[in-house]
């Protein structure tokens, strides 16, 4: 089920405080808002509304024997991958970034935010379709910039956006299943086979902020970044900041 609000502050804030309230959210209902006014990505960044992107979130609740939680990022991030494959067949430049965000020719085109609540995560995505958004820290890019005019991509309206909510819908029931299946294994091959190629240079700052420089070398078995250090050793990262290296 797709649920669709005209503004609130936040998908991720609405769904998380029903969920304490003891409301029960099924497996697969989507909240969307039209317009969101106090969205937040990771490290309490502010995520700009772009009125005609997609802005939702939905509810994963937690069984005995699902793999680990924060795997469910790289999971968002193979599903938003596909729908926007879908809406955009043929899309070149598309690029997964560990552990939650999706690039286009570099830039931002889509963040995933998970917050975990008890035995709930809710899951938060953000995808520029009609608008890039200016951030200080980063450059972003929308689909509208790049790819030509149609009535299913357009700047005005909302065409757009339901389209990409119902494939998204399909693609992320899809990996959920995968995920709750045993299928972790093909679902992280699938996420680093749409990443960046193998050798892109990086830059993680870890949680005491201090910066440290390699290149992609994969993921290991339960979904942390794998950075090949100058030295040639291989350093695993389980938290941190990570951006492109453009020195």
């Amino acid at each position: 089920m797709i649920e669709v609000v005209a503004e609130t502050g936040s998908t991720n804030a609405d769904l998380a405080a029903r969920v304490a309230a003891g409301e029960t959210i099924g497996t697969g209902h989507w909240l969307v808002a039209d317009r969101q006014v106090d969205g937040r990505g990771r490290q309490g960044r502010v995520w700009s509304d772009g009125a005609g992107n997609f802005m939702g979130s939905t509810v994963v609740h937690l069984h005995a024997g699902d793999p680990p939680p924060h795997t469910l990022s790289l999971v968002a991030g193979v599903a938003v991958y596909a729908a926007i494959e879908a809406l955009a067949p043929g899309l070149e430049g598309l690029a997964l970034k560990w552990p939650n965000d999706l690039l286009l020719d570099g830039n931002k085109l889509a963040g995933i935010l998970l917050e975990r609540f008890g035995d709930a995560v809710v899951v938060g995505v953000g995808v520029n379709l009609v608008k890039a958004p200016e951030l200080a820290d980063r450059k972003t890019a929308s689909l509208a910039d790049v790819l030509p005019p149609s009535p299913q991509l357009g700047k005005e309206g909302f065409a757009a956006r339901n389209a990409f909510a119902d494939r998204l819908d399909t693609c992320w029931s899809h990996a959920l299943r995968l995920w709750r299946s045993g299928a972790w294994d093909q679902l992280r091959a699938d996420w680093i086979a749409r990443a960046h190629a193998f050798g892109t240079p990086l830059m993680v700052h870890g949680p005491d902020g201090a910066a440290v420089h390699g290149t992609f070398a994969g993921l290991d078995p339960e979904g942390a970044l794998q950075l090949q250090l100058p030295g040639g050793t291989r350093r695993t990262i389980h938290a941190g900041e990570v951006d492109l290296d453009r020195r």
